[in-house]
């Protein structure tokens, strides 16, 4: 989905980690970011634990988790990917750079530090994988594989993933519409309201070529997964807010654009279904010490 721009003009999109100012607005409704964004799926959380070898892995007990007890979520946010974890018998920690996001994880009994990752001291902790959860593009690349390679032990997991999802035509083009409006003057205008599937995986192969460009990891690994979600309109019009720079539009620009998906919603019955696809840039630690 294409990002809305404030009126303070941010660093161009390819070089979203340093537009902090976006990167840690997602805070101004934790609670709606927590109840409105989508986990992620049963089998990817579970081939990363297990360090399985395809997607077909289903159920696995703790005792059994292939890469131990300790996992670090990179910009865990509300915590959504962290409980995912939690349940399969981790130990996360999570990291996070805002500190409304961080206490609302506390409030649901995660362990959390403030903190971008780049800033972050581990302070002697080490873990057997590093996840970041639909947040890596906030961490700067050119520090964040080393920086995770210093964290995990030998054998550990980074796993890096995220969701690759445009609302159908129907939707995603007034949507893109309302956007141009309310922020004529963003950079994100210049993209097509519906992104190929091809320009995620491209991003997620750079974010391949970085970790591999450290020379503390095996061979990456590419993974996909794909699912679908049904939504209402109303349960639409309450994740958008917490996407990008929505967050950080006045409330009458906000409002033109959800009157606007509402009413393309509103001609297709009230509700639609989304196509996911979460993808994931996987590699495991080299080394013995």
């Amino acid at each position: 989905m294409p990002i809305v721009s404030r009126d303070h003009p941010e660093p161009s999109p390819s070089k979203p980690h340093e537009a902090r100012r976006m990167a840690e607005s997602f805070g101004v409704d934790a609670q709606r970011y927590d109840q409105a964004r989508p986990g992620y799926p049963p089998a990817l959380i579970t081939r990363i634990v297990t360090k399985g070898p395809g997607p077909d892995v289903v159920d696995a007990a703790p005792d059994a988790l292939g890469i131990g007890p300790d996992v670090l979520d990179v910009g865990c946010g509300t915590g959504i990917a962290t409980r995912q974890f939690q349940a399969t018998g981790c130990t996360v920690l999570g990291v996070d750079p805002d500190a409304r996001m961080a206490a609302f994880a506390r409030s649901r009994g995660l362990n959390v530090d403030v903190a971008t990752f780049e800033a972050w001291q581990p302070a002697g902790r080490t873990f057997d994988a590093v996840v970041a959860a639909q947040s890596w593009h906030w961490v700067d690349p050119s520090t964040g594989a080393t920086k995770a390679a210093q964290v995990l032990r030998p054998g550990g997991r980074l796993a890096i993933f995220g969701h690759a999802y445009e609302p159908p035509a129907e939707v995603a083009e007034p949507f893109a519409a309302a956007y141009r409006r309310a922020a004529p003057d963003s950079p994100f205008n210049s993209g097509p309201a519906r992104r190929p599937l091809d320009l995620y995986r491209a991003a997620y192969a750079k974010v391949a070529d970085t970790i591999d460009e450290t020379g503390h990891f095996d061979a990456t690994e590419q993974w996909r997964f794909d699912w679908e979600q049904s939504y209402t309109r109303d349960q639409w019009l309450a994740l958008l807010p917490t996407t990008g720079g929505l967050t950080q539009l006045r409330p009458d620009q906000l409002t033109g654009i959800l009157n606007a998906v509402g009413d393309a919603i509103d001609s297709l019955g009230g509700r639609f279904t989304m196509n996911y696809t979460t993808l994931a840039t996987t590699a495991v630690r080299t080394g013995t010490t």
